[in-house]
């Protein structure tokens, strides 16, 4: 229908010719994402129109139209001027019960029929969030109103009713909470301090999980029997778990903070344990706990094993690793995958790694899984199909953060010690992640770890004499590529060797370098000149 008939007949028409006319353009572009450029102006009038009409006292139905209008409008971030004012945002907080911050305001009765259905009054509320969501994630503007206006005081009003709201309310007023703080990030130490929106979060999360608590930091063991968590509750879960990730990014500061995140990581620890209806949303919810485990203090973790009421393994301290394991799986799946690494597998590394560092149990567990003794050295680290093989590929990864990422993993399990990753590794992939700490020359980094040692199999010590250092395996003996060759024939090759190398070096394609004393790499002429360390003598 053409928008100028749309708008002329809104200035004149009741509500039932409103309802009429509008359903038509929804009919007709409820599936319309990419707006003809030439008809903005009008759509903008529109947008105004339909907000007129809202800021009367119109009948459910009619509002319901009017907002389902208004979220196709949201879609085209160029029309959304009369929206982003404080008089449109105020009309869609009310519709939203979300005007917490502005009792008394004339906008608060739009929607607040006495005779309206509690049906119809959800029908709205729910039109009404998705509007915002809309307009908030287009609008720059409309943040900066959503702010001036409270909207979030109203967020967390709502979020106090989570036992009792519908799934569609819930929904999209966490998605809406996800939005506002993800792109205000102004916004979070408000919504901490004075909201109380992680505690909020978290008992939403808690109950949408239906966590039943048999220790201070301890959740009973889902029945393995009961059937998976019903995709509802796990759409509202994962939306839950972005809102605290947004929320948890910095260090707040406060002490009572540690209560809170250790309750979270419990949770978390919970989560992981739940299978949803697919694999697919399964894998997708925990990459949320996973992303939030990772803005935790690291002293936290230890939650994830210490489960005294489930009770753990002996050889790990009675530790409980089922939560580790499960991380374990869901990193495999992820490096399986091939793509994506940087957001769907460094995550995982990350937390895998910082928990390593700093819980022994954990490092112990995960050194087992990933690195076990050697036995067959006679393949490359990185040619096969374990974890290992997998992870040592990455270490050579195009993406810098994948490669470092990976690096640091296997360099935390093997304690920070250059002789044991290159062990495993072999010196070339390692080489990159020794370069960028200094450890050329070996040595250690500088966490402290506990001094067991490892132990080396019989048969990587029968084969340690004949590995390549460079490649990390045992190669077939190669024949001698001069052994053939007249005094004058290596002569000849030599020089013209050393030609090929001065010609590279003069145009600046390579670059001769050599080890500092502290194992980082500089320009050879530096370090020839680096006068040798002061061996503490007093002599002359």
């Amino acid at each position: 229908m053409d928008l100028n008939t749309i708008l002329s007949q809104l200035e004149t028409a009741d509500e039932e010719e409103i309802e009429k006319f509008l359903r038509q353009y929804i009919r007709e572009n409820s599936h319309t994402f990419s707006f003809d450029q030439k008809e903005e102006s009008l759509r903008s009038k529109l947008c105004q129109s339909v907000l007129s009409v809202l800021g009367r006292r119109v009948k459910p139905s009619c509002q319901k139209t009017c907002l389902e209008t208004l979220r196709i409008l949201s879609r085209d971030k160029r029309v959304l001027a009369p929206v982003a004012t404080r008089e449109g945002m105020l009309i869609l907080g009310g519709m939203a019960r979300l005007n917490a911050g502005e009792e008394g305001d004339d906008n608060q009765n739009i929607s607040q029929e006495d005779t309206q259905s509690e049906e119809e009054e959800r029908v709205v509320v729910v039109e009404a969030l998705k509007c915002l969501c809309n307009v908030v994630y287009n609008s720059p503007a409309a943040q900066q109103v959503s702010v001036d206006v409270q909207l979030v005081h109203g967020l967390c009003a709502t979020l106090r009713t989570a036992r009792t709201w519908h799934h569609e309310v819930g929904l999209f007023t966490l998605r809406l909470l996800f939005l506002v703080s993800a792109l205000r990030p102004d916004v979070r130490g408000v919504l901490r301090r004075e909201w109380h929106a992680v505690r909020l979060l978290t008992e939403v999360l808690e109950h949408t999980l239906d966590v039943s608590w048999v220790g201070p930091y301890e959740a009973a063991r889902p029945d393995p029997q009961a059937l998976p968590m019903p995709a509802e509750d796990n759409e509202r879960a994962m939306e839950a778990l972005k809102a605290l990730f947004n929320l948890t990014l910095s260090d707040t500061g406060e002490e009572e903070d540690d209560h809170h995140f250790r309750l979270i990581a419990a949770i978390l620890r919970h989560s992981l344990m739940l299978k949803t209806e697919t694999e697919e949303k399964t894998e997708e919810a925990h990459s949320h706990a996973i992303n939030l485990l990772n803005n935790l203090p690291v002293s936290c973790l230890d939650v994830l094993i210490d489960v005294p009421v489930q009770g753990g393994l002996e050889i790990y301290g009675g530790k409980n690793m089922d939560a580790v394991q499960m991380l374990i799986d869901f990193m495999e799946k992820r490096m399986d995958k091939g793509s994506n690494y940087k957001e769907g597998l460094t995550p995982v590394l990350s937390l895998l790694t910082e928990g390593s560092r700093h819980h022994r149990e954990i490092r112990r567990y995960i050194k087992a899984q990933v690195l076990p003794p050697l036995k067959d050295v006679k393949i490359r680290p990185e040619i096969g199909t374990t974890t290992r093989n997998k992870l040592v590929r990455l270490m050579t990864h195009v993406d810098m953060g994948v490669k470092q990422t990976a690096a640091e993993f296997l360099f935390v399990l093997c304690k920070e010690s250059v002789d044991n990753l290159l062990k495993y590794t072999g010196y070339g992939n390692a080489a990159g992640l020794l370069v960028a700490r200094g450890l050329l020359a070996g040595g250690r980094g500088e966490t402290q770890y506990s001094q067991d040692e490892d132990s080396d199999t019989e048969e990587y010590k029968s084969a340690k004499p004949f590995i390549n250092p460079i490649t990390g395996h045992v190669e077939e003996p190669m024949p001698n590529p001069i052994e053939e060759m007249t005094e004058e024939q290596k002569e000849y090759e030599a020089q013209k060797l050393v030609n090929m190398f001065d010609k590279l070096s003069r145009q600046n394609v390579i670059r001769p370098m050599g080890v500092r004393p502290d194992g980082t790499l500089a320009p050879l002429e530096e370090t020839l000149c680096d006068p040798p360390e002061d061996s503490g003598s007093d002599s002359d």
